[in-house]
């Protein structure tokens, strides 16, 4: 998380109401530097959960976090992402199924026409409709194979994982729905900034370096 006081408290509680606790190896929240009293909301709820202290960056947070699970099936989860009641049991059905790695069907919360169409197309098994808003649950043992996320990549570090994972084959969408916030689109409008996130992804296509596609992202969307 990096400034998620307003989501940071829903999600943790959203995430223990719906899974089994006995599935739940542990909860770990890695924080990028917050100021917003992030840290705080998550020190004072009554739960059991670990919190860790990164620089900021999700490839590096998310490393971090993997790097101190115990757990043998890794989840890593936006802290504005909600996902489906008894998200746990649907990963581990998977993974008994030799399905090693995956993600959730998306929704955005708001009722754009574009935003509904984009989510109804994250049903369909293709790479071009994947991203981390998805989440992704993945073996500790596969992650590690791959090397973890890519910290050279700022941004698109999902994708880069992801890609590796199609390439080996190992990738399942689970036909539910995960709900993650729209307020990106809302901030700079819906066609601008999918324009922008278009061009990131034909920009790495054409090979673009992880620095180019970070300073692409700063100049138009951060």
């Amino acid at each position: 998380m990096l400034n998620e006081a307003e989501n940071i408290e829903k999600l943790l509680l959203h995430l223990t109401n719906n899974a089994s606790l006995q599935n739940l190896k542990e909860i770990i929240v890695v924080d990028g530097g917050s100021t917003d009293g992030s840290q705080e909301i998550v020190t004072n709820l009554d739960l059991k959960i670990h919190l860790l202290h990164a620089k900021k960056g999700r490839a590096k947070q998310m490393n971090i976090g993997a790097k101190a699970a115990s757990g043998s099936i890794l989840y890593f989860l936006h802290a504005d992402s909600f996902p489906p009641k008894n998200f746990d049991q649907l990963i581990l059905n998977e993974v008994k199924k030799k399905h090693l790695a995956g993600c959730f069907r998306l929704q955005f919360n708001s009722s754009h026409w574009w935003l509904q169409l984009a989510s109804w197309f994250t049903k369909f098994n293709w790479k071009a409709c994947r991203g981390g808003d998805q989440s992704q649950f993945i073996t500790k043992a596969l992650f590690y194979e791959i090397g973890g996320f890519n910290e050279d990549y700022i941004i698109y570090e999902d994708y880069i994982l992801i890609s590796e994972l199609y390439k080996r084959n190992q990738f399942v969408v689970i036909n539910k729905k995960i709900k993650t916030s729209a307020r990106l689109y809302e901030k700079h409008g819906v066609w601008k900034l999918q324009y922008h996130f278009w061009a990131i992804y034909i920009k790495k296509w054409l090979g673009a370096s992880p620095d180019s596609l970070h300073a692409y992202y700063k100049k138009h969307i951060y």
